[in-house]
C-alpha cells in the first residue's frame, strides 16, 4: 500500500473499486455519486490521508477558491497592512485564499498588465489604492474577471470607499469651530499619476469647508510634501512664513505624525503654537495624541472582500456601491487659536 505522502487519486480509486472520475466527484460531494459510494471513497481517502486539492476541486466547479488584491502602495504601510488583514480575515471565513499582487510603481504596474498574472488564477480581483486607466480596466474585463474597487468609486463597478471630500470638510469645519481662519492644507504629492487620488479629493473638501465659512483665498495655505516622511518640508515651510497658519489639516496621519516631530524640533508645538489634524486614524495616532479624521479601514477591507465573494460566486451584489462614513476624533493636537506675538 502506498505511504501517506505518496497516495494519489488513482490509489483511492483502486482500493475503493471505482474510477478516478468517481473519486473526484465523490470528494467534491457531487450528487451524481450515491451516498454509499461517497462514504466508501471517503473512508479509503481518510485511510490513505488523501485530500483532493482545493484548486482542482474549484476548477471542476468553475471556481478556484482564490481572490486577488492588486494594491498600489507598499505592503508595510499602515493602510495596506490593515486592508489586507481585514480582507484575509473575511476570505478565511469563507475558506477562500488570498493572493496579493503589488504594483507600487510604473514598472510593476506595466509588468502586471502585460503578463496579467491574475488570468486563470483568481475568481475576483480587489483593486486597492490606485485608479485603473480605461485601457487597464478593459484589459481585465476582456478576461472576464470581476472587479471590486477599494478606496475609490467608479461608475458601474462594485466599490467600497470613504467620502474623502466630506471627511475633510468635517475636519476643517472642526478647526473653524475652534476659531481658526488661517488654515493650511498639506497634500502629499507622490508624482505617480493614477496611484494617489484621495489626496486631491481631500483638497476639495478643504476648499468646500473654507467656502462655507466665507474664508478668502488669502487665508488658505496649500503646502505640498513629496512623501509621507517629509515632515521636515512642512516644518520648514511653516517656519519660513511671516504670517503662518494657526492650524494645519494634513492629508494623512503618516505625514501629520512626521510633521509634528519636525515642528517640535524647530520649537513649534501643537496645539500651543499650531493645531494639527490628520486623516486616517493610523495605529500610532492615538498613542501620539494626534487629532484625526478616522476612516475604518477594517470595515473597508471586510466590505470589499464580501463584494468579491459575491461576484466570485456569480451573484449580483445587493449593494454594489458601499460608502463607509468617517468621523472626527479630537485628541491633543488641536485647540483654540493661539495668541501670537508679532514677529
Amino acid at each position: 500500500m502506498p505511504t501517506d505522502n505518496h497516495a494519489s487519486m488513482a490509489d483511492v480509486a483502486r482500493l475503493a473499486g471505482v474510477s478516478v472520475a468517481t473519486v473526484s466527484r465523490a470528494l467534491r460531494g457531487s450528487p451524481l455519486v450515491s451516498a454509499e459510494t461517497t462514504a466508501r471513497v471517503a473512508a479509503v481517502a481518510e485511510e490513505l490521508s488523501f485530500a483532493i486539492s482545493r484548486a482542482a476541486s474549484g476548477l471542476a466547479r468553475g471556481r478556484l477558491g482564490r481572490v486577488g488584491v492588486l494594491i498600489g502602495s507598499p505592503l508595510q504601510t499602515w493602510f495596506s497592512g490593515s486592508v489586507l488583514d481585514a480582507v484575509y480575515a473575511r476570505l478565511a471565513l469563507a475558506d477562500v485564499e488570498l493572493t496579493i499582487f503589488r504594483a507600487q510603481d510604473a514598472a510593476e504596474r506595466d509588468a502586471f498588465f502585460t503578463r496579467l498574472p491574475v488570468r486563470r488564477n483568481v475568481d475576483a480581483l480587489i483593486v486597492a489604492s490606485f485608479a485603473l486607466t480605461a485601457a487597464e480596466r478593459n484589459r481585465l474585463h476582456s478576461i472576464g474577471l470581476p472587479l471590486v474597487y477599494l478606496n475609490q468609486r467608479v461608475a458601474g463597478v462594485p466599490s467600497v470607499a470613504i467620502d474623502d471630500v466630506d471627511g475633510t470638510r468635517q475636519g476643517v469645519r472642526t478647526l473653524l469651530g475652534l476659531g481658526h481662519r488661517r488654515i493650511g492644507f498639506v497634500q502629499t504629492d507622490l508624482h505617480r499619476p493614477g496611484f494617489v487620488f484621495s489626496s486631491a479629493r481631500r483638497v476639495q473638501g478643504f476648499h468646500d469647508a473654507m467656502d462655507e465659512a466665507g474664508v478668502g483665498e488669502e487665508d488658505r495655505i496649500l503646502l505640498v510634501a513629496p512623501h509621507p516622511q517629509a515632515g521636515d518640508v512642512v516644518a520648514q515651510a511653516v517656519l519660513s512664513m511671516t504670517d503662518p497658519p494657526t492650524a494645519l489639516a494634513v492629508d494623512s496621519d503618516d505625514l501629520a505624525l512626521n510633521a509634528l516631530v519636525a515642528l517640535d524640533q524647530v520649537g513649534i508645538r501643537a496645539p500651543r503654537d499650531l493645531s494639527v489634524i490628520g486623516f486616517d486614524d493610523h495605529a500610532h495616532a492615538g498613542r501620539m495624541g494626534l487629532s484625526t479624521i478616522a476612516q475604518p479601514v477594517d470595515v473597508l477591507g471586510t466590505a470589499a472582500a464580501e463584494l468579491a465573494l459575491t461576484l466570485a460566486a456569480g451573484e449580483v451584489p445587493e449593494h454594489p456601491d458601499v460608502l463607509v462614513p468617517t468621523r472626527v476624533v479630537l485628541r491633543l493636537t488641536t485647540g483654540p487659536v493661539p495668541v501670537r506675538e508679532p514677529r
